[in-house]
Formats: structure tokens, sequence, C-alpha cells
């Protein structure tokens, strides 16, 4: 606010609503926008929400120190925001890469919340794909999932499952397919307005050569990816190493282009997704998920940048894991 010379801030997406408010729950839908919008100024927080809203989120998401106004059911959260600061404060959309880089680096207990809760998330990924059968179909999978996450006070924003007749499809939403024999769950978990971001595979045979090779090979990949996110790095930079790794791990150097390959994770699934044109500097206490993907292959944990380097957090100690490069990284399950 001071760099830009003015008195107020509006913030209107979910991203910045549950970082600045330390996790409070903003929608309704989670198809919808926020059902509030949060007005910073120099002498005080003041939280815009719903008329129909205002007594639950003043009771149960909003700390005492935040004022509460309410707005007419019909009406238009920023137009009360505009009264409130006397002018039209600063959009969140013109200073959105500031915003961005002043949540990268986690505090110790935003820390502390996001390992339970990829801890959490891990482990309900092993209670379900360890009990599928290849009768199980790709939506009991999904079911299963959903039910396990909200039981644990999340909210499951993507569950995506492919049995082996849809294994080439890299965004799988579950049908009611059967598994067969080998298969993919992904779960993406928020919780206190933290994402985790998790995928795991599961098989009832031995695997194919093929598949093996190309499992091993995606490893190699991440671990490149891995290697290369260090503090002061420019995410572009680490895109061009993931651009380079394909190739040299044999799956063509045209793989990058059929699917995103992650980036910064958090409040948001990725903040930002790592492309040529981002450039955001890498820092200490930050959170990733990179997710490298081949033809019928994937490999996806949530990680955090420590002073001792890169630290996974959506860990289960039931599943089976492989070291790679010092990290215990996640292997087919085989039932």
């Amino acid at each position: 606010m001071d760099a830009a010379g003015t008195d107020s801030l509006l913030l209107t997406s979910n991203t910045s609503l549950c970082w600045y408010l330390d996790g409070s729950r903003v929608h309704i839908s989670l198809a919808g926008a926020p059902i509030a919008a949060m007005l910073v100024t120099h002498s005080g927080d003041h939280l815009v929400t719903f008329n129909n809203e205002a007594e639950r989120m003043a009771a149960e998401e909003v700390p005492p120190e935040v004022s509460v106004h309410a707005a007419p059911w019909h009406g238009s959260l920023e137009a009360v925001a505009r009264e409130l600061a006397g002018s039209n404060p600063l959009a969140e959309s013109e200073v959105a890469a500031q915003l961005r880089g002043a949540r990268q680096a986690f505090l110790p207990a935003e820390s502390t919340r996001y390992a339970q809760l990829n801890a959490d998330t891990a482990a309900v990924l092993t209670d379900v794909l360890s009990r599928a059968t290849p009768g199980t179909t790709e939506l009991e999978i999904a079911a299963q999932l959903a039910s396990r996450i909200v039981a644990m006070g999340a909210e499951p924003l993507v569950l995506l499952c492919n049995g082996t007749t849809r294994s080439t499809f890299r965004h799988p939403l579950p049908t009611h397919n059967p598994l067969g024999r080998r298969a993919m769950a992904v779960v993406c978990a928020r919780r206190n307005g933290l994402v985790a971001n998790a995928t795991r595979w599961v098989r009832f045979d031995g695997g194919t050569p093929a598949e093996l090779d190309a499992e091993s090979r995606l490893t190699a990949v991440e671990a490149d990816i891995f290697d290369a996110t260090v503090p002061g790095v420019r995410l572009n930079s680490i895109f061009r190493e993931i651009q380079r790794s394909y190739a040299r791990n044999g799956f063509g150097p045209e793989q990058w282009t059929l699917h995103h390959q992650g980036g910064v994770a958090g409040y948001a699934g990725r903040d930002p997704r790592a492309t040529a044109a981002t450039e955001d500097e890498v820092v200490l206490n930050q959170t990733f998920t990179w997710n490298p993907s081949g033809p019928s292959v994937k490999i996806e944990d949530t990680v955090q940048l420590t002073e001792s380097g890169i630290a996974i957090l959506s860990v289960d100690p039931r599943w089976p894991t492989t070291s790679v490069n010092g990290l215990q990284r996640p292997l087919t399950l085989e039932l």
C-alpha cells in the first residue's frame, strides 16, 4: 500500500483472503466466488460479507480484531467496501505479483498446518487405494476419497481417477469404468485455506517392463526438478530445466507441452504454475508441487524448500517408496 501510495487495498480472491485471514473459509459453493471481500487499511481490517453470512462469519471464521460489515445479499461487496474506504481502494489485481511474493515464504505455523494437511491427505490415499480391487470403479474411488477428505475437515477441490482403459488421460475425471489392472488417483484437498496435492498409482500385477521403465525415468525427471529448486532461482529457469530433463530421460523434447508441470503450492493449487514467462524468485520455506508426467505415468507430491533442501510433505510411511537422490519417492502400490 505504501509503495502504491494508497490508504486501502481490497482483497477479493479466495487465495488472498484465505492467506490474509490465516485460513478462514470464505466460500459457500466450491464453484462460486468468495462470499467476502477484505478492505485493508492503515487503521484496521474490514471484512465485507453478505447479510445472510455476517453473523456466522463473525462468530466462526474471522479474528476478533477484524470488523465485519454486512452487505445486502443482492448487493455488491465491492460497493460497500468503497463506501467504507471513502474512495476507490487499490484492487488486488494491480498488485497480484507483490501479494504472491508476500505469501511465498511460509511462517512456522503455516508450515506446521500444511505438513499435517499433506500427511493426512497421503494417509487417505493409502487407506482408499489399499482396499481397491480391479473391479472397483473410478467413481467409487473418488467417492471414498471425498468422504475421507471431508471427514478430516478438508474440501476435495480435485478428485481424479483413471483405470487401465483411460490411463492416457492426464486429467481423468472419474467414470463408472472399473480400474482394471492399473489405476491412478489424484487429490487436491484444501484445509485452513491451504491446498495439498498428491498423486498415487496402484496395480494388481507386477507391471510391464515398459511401465516400470517409464516410472523409473520419470522419477529421474522429478529429481532434476528438485535439484533445480533452490533459493534465488526463478521459476522460468526451473521450467527450462524441466524441458531439458524430459529429453535427457527419454521422453522427447515435446513432452512438457502435453500437460502443465506444476509450480508453487500453498493457498492455491499452483501459485503460480511455472512457465517460460513466470519470473517469481524461489525463497526458503516456500512450498511446491511439481507434477512431471509422461504417457500413462505421472508423479506428484507437495514439498517444502527448507535450509536442509527439499522436504516431502505428502508422506504416509505405509506407502512403498524408493530412494531417489536421498528422497523417498512413491512407488506404485502392488496389490
